[in-house]
């Protein structure tokens, strides 16, 4: 189930080019690594690894400018 997030990016070449950092609830995550990407026409999906090991995958929906948790800590990634 999908879960709304807040994201901050780094921006270089374009913008919101990859996560460094996303919020759920009142927790601050810091993206140590993004372990993959991939793009679709209307979604950017980033396969991430934060601040003590934990994977989460996360998706920027560019129609809607909304980002969204896809699996937590609980689901397998």
């Amino acid at each position: 189930m999908a879960q709304q997030i807040t994201v901050t990016c780094y921006a270089g070449f374009k913008a919101d080019e990859r996560p460094t950092s996303f919020t759920l609830g009142d927790t601050v995550f810091a993206v140590t690594e993004i372990i993959d990407r991939w793009y679709d026409q209307d979604y950017n999906c980033f396969k991430v690894l934060v601040e003590g090991g934990t994977q989460y995958l996360l998706r920027h929906d560019l129609n809607e400018d909304a980002w969204e948790l896809l699996q937590d800590r609980d689901e397998e990634v």
